[in-house]
């Protein structure tokens, strides 16, 4: 008689984006569309361009007050980001 190994497909699928070198991509894309379901919509028509480099988040704000108080939330930012995503993804994020 045979065993087999029983996995889900949601494991299966994670091993396979985690042995392809395709799962923190995919985790970063994920973090940087959550940015306006985590900052609101309203901050969200103020916001350029977004994007990680070295585990950092870069994020453009077009409102100079607006940049100044979001600056000041940075860590909550990091910590409300990467709850949402499930994963450490960033450490930090910069407003530019």
């Amino acid at each position: 008689m045979f065993r087999r190994k029983v996995q889900t497909l949601a494991d299966i699928l994670q091993q396979t984006l985690r042995e392809n070198g395709l799962e923190t991509p995919l985790l970063q894309r994920r973090l940087i569309d959550a940015w306006p379901t985590v900052v609101g919509k309203t901050i969200d028509e103020y916001t350029g361009e977004r994007f990680i480099k070295n585990q950092t988040l870069f994020v453009k704000i077009l409102n100079p007050a607006l940049r100044q108080d979001l600056s000041m939330m940075r860590t909550q930012l990091v910590k409300r980001l990467n709850e949402h995503v499930g994963a450490l993804v960033i450490t930090e994020v910069r407003i530019y």
